[in-house]
Protein backbone atom coordinates (compact mmCIF):
# COMPACT_ATOMS: atom_id res chain seq x y z
CA UNK A 1 0.00 0.00 0.00
CA UNK A 2 1.39 3.25 -0.52
CA UNK A 3 1.25 5.86 1.85
CA UNK A 4 0.65 9.52 0.84
CA UNK A 5 3.05 12.15 2.46
CA UNK A 6 0.20 15.07 3.30
CA UNK A 7 2.72 17.51 4.97
CA UNK A 8 0.84 17.19 8.13
CA UNK A 9 1.22 15.65 11.47
CA UNK A 10 -1.80 14.41 14.16
CA UNK A 11 -0.64 15.66 17.21
CA UNK A 12 -2.03 13.38 20.55
CA UNK A 13 -4.92 15.89 20.70
CA UNK A 14 -5.82 15.63 17.15
CA UNK A 15 -5.00 18.71 15.77
CA UNK A 16 -2.58 19.86 12.94
CA UNK A 17 0.39 21.03 13.67
CA UNK A 18 -0.11 22.75 10.15
CA UNK A 19 -1.88 25.40 12.24
CA UNK A 20 0.30 26.01 14.37
CA UNK A 21 2.76 26.29 11.35
CA UNK A 22 -0.08 28.79 9.67
CA UNK A 23 -0.36 30.79 12.87
CA UNK A 24 3.76 31.09 13.17
CA UNK A 25 3.15 32.07 8.82
CA UNK A 26 1.13 34.91 10.19
CA UNK A 27 3.59 36.56 12.86
CA UNK A 28 6.64 35.51 10.73
CA UNK A 29 5.18 36.62 7.52
CA UNK A 30 4.60 40.68 8.53
CA UNK A 31 7.87 40.79 10.47
CA UNK A 32 9.64 39.64 7.12
CA UNK A 33 8.08 42.01 5.13
CA UNK A 34 8.73 44.90 7.67
CA UNK A 35 12.69 43.54 7.49
CA UNK A 36 12.83 43.24 3.93
CA UNK A 37 10.97 46.61 3.47
CA UNK A 38 13.47 48.66 5.97
CA UNK A 39 16.49 46.77 4.16
CA UNK A 40 14.98 48.02 0.54
CA UNK A 41 14.64 51.53 2.24
CA UNK A 42 18.48 51.63 3.02
CA UNK A 43 19.06 50.39 -0.55
CA UNK A 44 17.03 52.41 -2.21
CA UNK A 45 18.09 55.96 -0.13
CA UNK A 46 21.89 54.64 -0.34
CA UNK A 47 22.27 53.53 -3.96
CA UNK A 48 18.59 55.09 -5.85
CA UNK A 49 18.37 58.67 -5.13
CA UNK A 50 21.04 60.72 -7.03
CA UNK A 51 23.91 62.37 -5.65
CA UNK A 52 22.74 65.50 -7.98
CA UNK A 53 19.71 66.94 -9.03
CA UNK A 54 18.75 68.04 -12.91
CA UNK A 55 19.99 71.31 -12.88
CA UNK A 56 23.89 71.10 -12.90
CA UNK A 57 23.63 74.78 -13.66
CA UNK A 58 23.10 75.67 -9.73
CA UNK A 59 26.72 73.87 -9.32
CA UNK A 60 28.44 76.30 -12.12
CA UNK A 61 30.15 78.75 -9.57
CA UNK A 62 32.31 75.66 -8.77
CA UNK A 63 34.11 75.99 -12.11
CA UNK A 64 35.82 79.07 -11.54
CA UNK A 65 36.24 79.44 -7.89
CA UNK A 66 39.54 78.89 -6.16
CA UNK A 67 39.96 75.11 -4.60
CA UNK A 68 41.30 77.23 -1.42
CA UNK A 69 38.28 78.01 -0.77
CA UNK A 70 36.33 75.21 -1.04
CA UNK A 71 36.05 74.21 2.46
CA UNK A 72 32.94 71.96 1.96
CA UNK A 73 34.15 70.64 -1.57
CA UNK A 74 31.31 70.72 -3.55
CA UNK A 75 28.92 71.31 -0.52
CA UNK A 76 30.67 74.63 -0.32
CA UNK A 77 28.52 77.79 -1.00
CA UNK A 78 29.66 81.62 -1.29
CA UNK A 79 26.49 83.53 0.42
CA UNK A 80 27.63 85.68 3.19
CA UNK A 81 25.49 87.22 5.60
CA UNK A 82 23.00 85.72 8.57
CA UNK A 83 22.04 82.56 6.50
CA UNK A 84 26.30 81.31 5.81
CA UNK A 85 25.26 78.48 7.86
CA UNK A 86 21.75 77.27 6.84
CA UNK A 87 22.31 77.34 3.34
CA UNK A 88 21.11 73.72 1.85
CA UNK A 89 23.71 72.06 -0.64
CA UNK A 90 23.42 73.11 -4.46
CA UNK A 91 21.70 70.85 -6.83
CA UNK A 92 19.95 68.48 -4.74
CA UNK A 93 17.86 65.50 -6.23
CA UNK A 94 13.51 66.16 -5.57
CA UNK A 95 13.74 63.92 -2.99
CA UNK A 96 16.43 65.53 -0.54
CA UNK A 97 15.34 68.48 -1.13
CA UNK A 98 11.48 67.80 0.32
CA UNK A 99 13.40 65.68 2.73
CA UNK A 100 15.92 68.89 4.10
CA UNK A 101 12.73 71.32 3.66
CA UNK A 102 10.70 68.66 6.58
CA UNK A 103 14.03 68.63 8.65
CA UNK A 104 14.47 72.31 8.44
CA UNK A 105 10.49 72.73 9.71
CA UNK A 106 11.35 69.91 12.59
CA UNK A 107 14.40 71.80 13.04
CA UNK A 108 12.67 75.09 13.90
CA UNK A 109 9.80 73.84 15.32
CA UNK A 110 8.95 74.66 18.91
CA UNK A 111 7.86 72.16 21.13
CA UNK A 112 5.50 72.32 23.59
CA UNK A 113 3.74 71.00 26.68
CA UNK A 114 1.67 67.74 26.04
CA UNK A 115 -2.12 68.04 27.54
CA UNK A 116 -4.88 65.38 26.95
CA UNK A 117 -6.39 67.45 23.83
CA UNK A 118 -2.82 67.86 21.55
CA UNK A 119 -1.68 64.34 22.08
CA UNK A 120 -0.11 63.30 18.99
CA UNK A 121 0.26 66.23 17.31
CA UNK A 122 3.17 67.41 15.85
CA UNK A 123 4.55 69.98 18.41
CA UNK A 124 3.46 68.25 21.69
CA UNK A 125 5.46 66.55 24.29
CA UNK A 126 8.24 69.28 25.74
CA UNK A 127 9.78 68.77 28.81
CA UNK A 128 8.49 67.46 31.37
CA UNK A 129 11.68 68.91 32.89
CA UNK A 130 13.54 70.75 29.90
CA UNK A 131 16.50 73.40 28.95
CA UNK A 132 14.57 74.85 25.72
CA UNK A 133 11.93 73.74 23.49
CA UNK A 134 13.52 73.90 20.03
CA UNK A 135 16.52 72.64 18.24
CA UNK A 136 16.95 76.19 16.31
CA UNK A 137 17.06 77.81 20.38
CA UNK A 138 20.39 76.54 21.00
CA UNK A 139 21.10 76.27 17.42
CA UNK A 140 20.45 79.68 15.79
CA UNK A 141 20.48 79.94 11.91
CA UNK A 142 22.78 76.85 12.43
CA UNK A 143 25.23 78.45 14.65
CA UNK A 144 24.53 78.75 18.46
CA UNK A 145 23.43 81.24 20.25
CA UNK A 146 25.58 83.36 22.81
CA UNK A 147 26.70 80.62 25.32
CA UNK A 148 25.03 81.83 28.09
CA UNK A 149 22.56 80.75 30.68
CA UNK A 150 19.32 80.89 28.88
CA UNK A 151 21.20 80.65 25.58
CA UNK A 152 22.59 77.73 24.58
CA UNK A 153 24.78 76.73 27.83
CA UNK A 154 23.78 73.48 29.30
CA UNK A 155 25.41 71.51 32.59
CA UNK A 156 25.87 67.72 32.10
CA UNK A 157 26.16 65.52 35.35
CA UNK A 158 27.33 62.09 36.29
CA UNK A 159 28.42 60.83 39.23
CA UNK A 160 31.25 58.35 39.58
CA UNK A 161 31.09 54.79 37.67
CA UNK A 162 29.70 54.16 34.11
CA UNK A 163 25.85 53.39 32.72
CA UNK A 164 25.13 50.12 31.26
CA UNK A 165 26.81 51.29 27.71
CA UNK A 166 29.84 52.39 29.15
CA UNK A 167 28.70 56.13 29.31
CA UNK A 168 28.66 58.62 32.54
CA UNK A 169 26.69 57.04 35.19
CA UNK A 170 23.63 59.75 35.63
CA UNK A 171 22.97 61.29 38.71
CA UNK A 172 20.92 59.39 40.94
CA UNK A 173 18.55 62.04 41.59
CA UNK A 174 19.01 64.75 38.78
CA UNK A 175 19.72 62.39 36.02
CA UNK A 176 22.62 63.62 33.38
CA UNK A 177 21.64 66.38 32.49
CA UNK A 178 20.44 69.74 34.85
CA UNK A 179 17.09 70.58 33.68
CA UNK A 180 16.42 74.65 34.49
CA UNK A 181 12.56 74.84 33.24
CA UNK A 182 9.94 72.32 33.34
CA UNK A 183 6.03 72.40 32.39
CA UNK A 184 3.30 71.58 34.29
CA UNK A 185 3.45 70.40 37.91
CA UNK A 186 6.73 69.71 37.64
CA UNK A 187 9.43 71.65 39.46
CA UNK A 188 12.64 72.59 37.52
CA UNK A 189 15.88 71.26 39.03
CA UNK A 190 16.88 74.06 39.68
CA UNK A 191 18.96 77.41 38.56
CA UNK A 192 22.31 77.66 37.02
CA UNK A 193 25.14 80.34 37.28
CA UNK A 194 28.17 80.71 35.75
CA UNK A 195 30.76 82.57 38.30
CA UNK A 196 34.04 83.97 36.42
CA UNK A 197 37.55 84.29 38.19
CA UNK A 198 40.06 85.90 36.28
CA UNK A 199 43.41 84.41 35.19
CA UNK A 200 46.17 86.58 34.19
CA UNK A 201 49.02 85.65 32.08
CA UNK A 202 51.62 87.78 29.45
CA UNK A 203 52.70 87.26 25.81
CA UNK A 204 56.33 86.46 25.62
CA UNK A 205 56.95 90.02 24.43
CA UNK A 206 55.44 91.42 27.61
CA UNK A 207 51.93 92.28 26.62
CA UNK A 208 49.34 91.18 29.18
CA UNK A 209 46.23 89.64 29.18
CA UNK A 210 43.66 88.24 30.98
CA UNK A 211 41.41 85.24 30.51
CA UNK A 212 38.74 84.11 32.41
CA UNK A 213 37.93 80.83 34.25
CA UNK A 214 34.42 79.40 34.78
CA UNK A 215 33.04 77.81 37.51
CA UNK A 216 29.21 76.51 37.48
CA UNK A 217 27.02 76.39 40.57
CA UNK A 218 24.11 75.13 40.71
CA UNK A 219 21.22 76.77 43.26
CA UNK A 220 17.45 76.51 44.27
CA UNK A 221 17.53 72.44 43.80
CA UNK A 222 14.53 71.17 43.19
CA UNK A 223 14.60 67.76 44.35
CA UNK A 224 17.32 68.04 47.08
CA UNK A 225 21.45 68.07 47.12
CA UNK A 226 23.72 66.79 44.62
CA UNK A 227 26.27 65.56 47.06
CA UNK A 228 29.50 65.62 47.13
CA UNK A 229 30.62 63.19 44.31
CA UNK A 230 29.04 64.83 41.49
CA UNK A 231 30.41 65.71 38.47
CA UNK A 232 29.33 68.90 36.36
CA UNK A 233 30.52 70.03 32.69
CA UNK A 234 28.86 73.12 30.68
CA UNK A 235 28.51 72.60 27.54
CA UNK A 236 27.62 75.53 24.47
CA UNK A 237 25.92 74.34 21.46
CA UNK A 238 28.17 74.05 18.27
CA UNK A 239 27.47 75.48 14.99
CA UNK A 240 25.92 72.45 12.91
CA UNK A 241 26.23 72.72 9.20
CA UNK A 242 29.22 70.22 7.44
CA UNK A 243 28.13 67.51 9.97
CA UNK A 244 27.07 65.17 6.99
CA UNK A 245 30.66 65.74 5.62
CA UNK A 246 32.51 64.62 9.07
CA UNK A 247 29.99 61.71 9.37
CA UNK A 248 31.30 60.52 6.06
CA UNK A 249 35.00 60.51 6.63
CA UNK A 250 35.26 56.70 6.78
CA UNK A 251 36.21 54.62 10.21
CA UNK A 252 39.18 53.58 9.08
CA UNK A 253 40.58 56.76 8.57
CA UNK A 254 40.07 57.94 12.06
CA UNK A 255 41.71 54.67 13.03
CA UNK A 256 44.73 56.04 10.62
CA UNK A 257 45.14 58.93 12.68
CA UNK A 258 44.97 58.07 15.87
CA UNK A 259 48.19 57.62 17.77
CA UNK A 260 47.17 56.75 21.36
CA UNK A 261 50.90 55.84 22.35
CA UNK A 262 52.73 58.87 20.33
CA UNK A 263 54.30 56.58 18.15
CA UNK A 264 55.71 59.10 15.63
CA UNK A 265 57.04 61.17 18.66
CA UNK A 266 55.45 64.69 17.81
CA UNK A 267 53.65 64.84 21.25
CA UNK A 268 50.27 64.90 19.59
CA UNK A 269 48.28 61.49 21.21
CA UNK A 270 44.74 61.37 19.09
CA UNK A 271 42.32 58.68 20.47
CA UNK A 272 38.86 57.50 19.36
CA UNK A 273 36.46 57.79 21.39
CA UNK A 274 34.28 54.09 20.99
CA UNK A 275 30.74 54.84 22.31
CA UNK A 276 27.32 53.41 22.26
CA UNK A 277 24.82 53.48 18.92
CA UNK A 278 21.90 53.92 20.81
CA UNK A 279 20.00 53.66 17.21
CA UNK A 280 21.88 50.47 16.21
CA UNK A 281 22.61 48.77 19.58
CA UNK A 282 26.29 48.55 19.05
CA UNK A 283 29.79 50.05 19.97
CA UNK A 284 30.76 52.58 17.27
CA UNK A 285 33.33 55.50 16.97
CA UNK A 286 32.30 58.91 18.56
CA UNK A 287 32.30 61.42 16.22
CA UNK A 288 29.83 64.65 17.52
CA UNK A 289 29.38 66.34 20.42
CA UNK A 290 32.73 68.29 22.38
CA UNK A 291 33.80 64.48 23.93
CA UNK A 292 32.72 63.03 20.41
CA UNK A 293 29.87 60.86 22.58
CA UNK A 294 27.65 60.24 19.51
CA UNK A 295 28.56 58.52 16.68
CA UNK A 296 26.36 59.29 14.01
CA UNK A 297 23.71 62.62 13.19
CA UNK A 298 20.79 60.49 13.72
CA UNK A 299 22.22 59.86 17.19
CA UNK A 300 22.71 63.25 18.21
CA UNK A 301 19.62 64.34 16.76
CA UNK A 302 17.57 61.53 19.44
CA UNK A 303 20.28 62.52 22.29
CA UNK A 304 19.54 66.01 21.97
CA UNK A 305 15.69 66.21 21.61
CA UNK A 306 16.10 63.40 24.93
CA UNK A 307 18.06 65.88 26.90
CA UNK A 308 17.44 69.10 25.75
CA UNK A 309 13.75 69.37 24.95
CA UNK A 310 12.38 66.50 27.33
CA UNK A 311 11.49 64.97 23.58
CA UNK A 312 11.25 61.48 23.55
CA UNK A 313 11.75 58.72 20.06
CA UNK A 314 11.80 55.41 18.77
CA UNK A 315 16.22 55.94 20.53
CA UNK A 316 15.35 57.18 23.41
CA UNK A 317 11.69 56.34 24.08
CA UNK A 318 11.70 56.92 27.56
CA UNK A 319 11.18 60.31 29.42
CA UNK A 320 14.06 61.37 31.26
CA UNK A 321 12.44 61.99 34.71
CA UNK A 322 14.07 60.17 37.44
CA UNK A 323 12.72 58.19 40.38
CA UNK A 324 12.56 60.90 42.79
CA UNK A 325 10.56 63.45 40.39
CA UNK A 326 7.37 62.00 40.18
CA UNK A 327 5.51 65.17 39.06
CA UNK A 328 7.51 64.38 36.21
CA UNK A 329 6.48 60.57 35.87
CA UNK A 330 3.20 61.46 36.42
CA UNK A 331 2.85 63.99 33.76
CA UNK A 332 1.03 64.28 30.45
CA UNK A 333 3.51 62.85 27.75
CA UNK A 334 3.01 63.77 24.22
CA UNK A 335 3.17 60.88 21.41
CA UNK A 336 -0.09 58.40 21.10
CA UNK A 337 0.10 54.52 21.23
CA UNK A 338 1.61 54.16 18.34
CA UNK A 339 4.37 56.62 17.91
CA UNK A 340 6.79 58.72 20.34
CA UNK A 341 6.84 62.78 20.29
CA UNK A 342 9.46 62.63 17.91
CA UNK A 343 8.61 60.31 15.06
CA UNK A 344 11.43 57.90 13.40
CA UNK A 345 10.27 59.82 10.55
CA UNK A 346 10.88 63.28 11.75
CA UNK A 347 14.35 62.46 13.01
CA UNK A 348 15.85 60.97 10.23
CA UNK A 349 14.19 64.34 8.20
CA UNK A 350 15.93 66.16 10.61
CA UNK A 351 19.02 64.31 10.59
CA UNK A 352 18.95 64.61 6.39
CA UNK A 353 18.69 68.51 7.04
CA UNK A 354 21.41 68.68 9.20
CA UNK A 355 23.43 66.23 6.68
CA UNK A 356 22.74 68.11 3.64
CA UNK A 357 23.95 71.68 5.09
CA UNK A 358 26.48 73.31 3.24
CA UNK A 359 29.92 74.83 4.56
CA UNK A 360 30.81 79.04 3.72
CA UNK A 361 33.31 79.47 1.63
CA UNK A 362 36.72 80.51 2.97
CA UNK A 363 37.56 84.21 1.72
CA UNK A 364 40.54 86.34 1.66
CA UNK A 365 42.80 84.07 0.23
CA UNK A 366 45.46 86.31 -1.00
CA UNK A 367 45.84 88.47 1.40
CA UNK A 368 49.52 88.53 2.42
CA UNK A 369 48.53 88.53 6.00
CA UNK A 370 46.22 85.89 6.46
CA UNK A 371 48.24 83.75 3.96
CA UNK A 372 51.71 84.67 6.50
CA UNK A 373 48.62 84.03 9.28
CA UNK A 374 48.01 80.73 7.64
CA UNK A 375 52.18 79.07 7.56
CA UNK A 376 52.37 80.28 11.30
CA UNK A 377 49.37 78.34 12.05
CA UNK A 378 50.64 74.84 9.99
CA UNK A 379 54.49 75.83 11.70
CA UNK A 380 52.97 76.53 15.45
CA UNK A 381 51.85 72.49 15.17
CA UNK A 382 47.97 73.22 15.20
CA UNK A 383 47.15 71.25 11.85
CA UNK A 384 48.77 68.38 14.21
CA UNK A 385 45.29 68.00 15.69
CA UNK A 386 43.39 70.68 13.14
CA UNK A 387 43.49 68.80 10.14
CA UNK A 388 43.16 70.83 7.22
CA UNK A 389 42.77 68.41 4.22
CA UNK A 390 40.39 65.12 4.33
CA UNK A 391 38.75 63.15 1.46
CA UNK A 392 35.31 61.33 2.24
CA UNK A 393 34.84 58.21 2.02
CA UNK A 394 32.58 56.27 -0.61
CA UNK A 395 30.09 54.68 1.63
CA UNK A 396 28.24 57.14 3.53
CA UNK A 397 24.01 56.22 2.74
CA UNK A 398 23.79 59.69 1.30
CA UNK A 399 25.48 59.36 -1.91
CA UNK A 400 26.07 63.35 -2.07
CA UNK A 401 28.51 63.10 0.83
CA UNK A 402 31.06 60.61 -1.05
CA UNK A 403 34.61 61.70 -2.07
CA UNK A 404 34.48 64.90 -1.14
CA UNK A 405 37.57 66.57 -0.75
CA UNK A 406 37.19 69.17 2.50
CA UNK A 407 38.99 71.51 4.80
CA UNK A 408 37.30 71.09 8.10
CA UNK A 409 40.64 71.52 10.23
CA UNK A 410 40.03 69.02 12.60
CA UNK A 411 40.62 65.22 12.92
CA UNK A 412 37.65 64.37 14.92
CA UNK A 413 39.73 62.56 17.76
CA UNK A 414 40.32 62.95 21.61
CA UNK A 415 42.82 64.82 23.07
CA UNK A 416 44.43 65.91 26.67
CA UNK A 417 43.90 69.38 26.74
CA UNK A 418 45.77 70.33 29.92
CA UNK A 419 44.23 70.87 33.74
CA UNK A 420 43.12 74.52 32.72
CA UNK A 421 40.35 72.61 30.10
CA UNK A 422 39.54 69.81 32.10
CA UNK A 423 36.28 69.16 33.10
CA UNK A 424 36.96 66.13 35.18
CA UNK A 425 33.96 64.29 33.66
CA UNK A 426 34.83 61.23 31.76
CA UNK A 427 32.67 60.11 29.46
CA UNK A 428 32.87 56.64 27.85
CA UNK A 429 36.85 56.75 26.92
CA UNK A 430 37.50 60.16 27.22
CA UNK A 431 39.06 61.02 29.76
CA UNK A 432 37.75 64.27 32.02
CA UNK A 433 41.13 66.17 30.07
CA UNK A 434 40.19 64.91 26.98
CA UNK A 435 37.76 67.04 24.49
CA UNK A 436 37.29 66.08 20.56
CA UNK A 437 38.94 68.68 18.39
CA UNK A 438 36.56 71.08 17.18
CA UNK A 439 36.08 72.32 13.60
CA UNK A 440 37.44 75.69 12.50
CA UNK A 441 35.49 75.66 9.27
CA UNK A 442 33.12 78.92 8.59
CA UNK A 443 34.66 80.27 12.76
CA UNK A 444 34.85 83.31 11.46
CA UNK A 445 31.46 83.53 9.91
CA UNK A 446 30.29 83.08 14.03
CA UNK A 447 30.61 87.21 14.69
CA UNK A 448 28.62 87.48 11.44
CA UNK A 449 25.88 85.13 12.33
CA UNK A 450 25.64 85.02 15.66
CA UNK A 451 26.59 87.95 17.09
CA UNK A 452 29.75 86.92 19.41
CA UNK A 453 33.13 85.22 19.30
CA UNK A 454 32.91 83.17 22.39
CA UNK A 455 34.47 80.08 21.56
CA UNK A 456 35.28 77.13 23.67
CA UNK A 457 32.70 74.13 25.21
CA UNK A 458 31.80 76.54 27.61
CA UNK A 459 31.85 80.03 25.78
CA UNK A 460 35.11 81.12 27.93
CA UNK A 461 37.07 81.99 25.50
CA UNK A 462 35.81 85.69 24.28
CA UNK A 463 37.96 85.69 20.73
CA UNK A 464 40.23 83.62 18.97
CA UNK A 465 43.36 84.27 20.98
CA UNK A 466 41.91 83.66 24.49
CA UNK A 467 40.55 80.08 23.06
CA UNK A 468 44.20 79.75 21.79
CA UNK A 469 45.83 80.46 25.28
CA UNK A 470 43.37 78.36 27.08
CA UNK A 471 45.06 75.06 25.33
CA UNK A 472 47.45 72.96 27.35
CA UNK A 473 48.41 69.38 27.08
CA UNK A 474 48.78 67.79 23.57
CA UNK A 475 48.51 71.26 22.68
CA UNK A 476 50.75 72.89 25.14
CA UNK A 477 53.75 73.65 22.90
CA UNK A 478 51.70 75.24 19.86
CA UNK A 479 49.83 77.56 22.33
CA UNK A 480 53.31 78.51 23.64
CA UNK A 481 54.74 79.08 20.07
CA UNK A 482 51.24 81.46 19.88
CA UNK A 483 51.93 83.20 22.95
CA UNK A 484 55.80 83.77 22.16
CA UNK A 485 54.96 85.65 18.79
CA UNK A 486 55.98 89.07 17.89
CA UNK A 487 52.22 90.84 18.27
CA UNK A 488 52.25 91.22 14.24
CA UNK A 489 52.47 87.27 13.61
CA UNK A 490 49.64 86.76 16.34
CA UNK A 491 47.42 89.15 14.63
CA UNK A 492 48.29 87.43 11.28
CA UNK A 493 47.58 84.10 12.64
CA UNK A 494 43.90 85.58 14.33
CA UNK A 495 43.23 86.82 10.63
CA UNK A 496 43.91 83.46 9.04
CA UNK A 497 41.18 81.92 11.53
CA UNK A 498 38.52 84.86 10.65
CA UNK A 499 39.46 83.98 6.24
CA UNK A 500 37.96 80.28 7.42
Amino acid sequence: MTTIDTGQTSDPTGQSAGKGLSLTMKIGLPLLVVAISALAYQSFKSFYIPAYGENPEELAYLEDADPRALLGGDLTHFKYGDVSFSEPAANLPWQLVKKFDDGDGHFERPFKEATLSSQGANSDGLGPIYNNNACESCHEADGRTTPVVGGSLLVRLSVPGENEHGGPKPHPVYGGQFGDLAVGKAAPEGRVEVLYSDVEGYYGDGERYILRKPEVVLTDLGYGPLGEETMTSARSAPSVFGVGLLEAIDDDALREWADPEDADGDGISGRLNMVWDSKDGRQAIGRFGWKAEQPTVFNQVADAASNDMGVTSPVFPNQTCMPAQTDCIEAIHGGDAKETEFTYAQVDEATAYLQLLSVPARGHLDEPTVQRGEKLFSDSGCTGCHKPLVVTGDDHELRRLRGQTIMPYTDLLLHDMGEGLADNRPSFEASGREWRTAPLWGIGMTETVNRHTLFLHDGRARGFAEAILWHGGEAEAAKEKFRNLPKEDRESLIKFLRSL
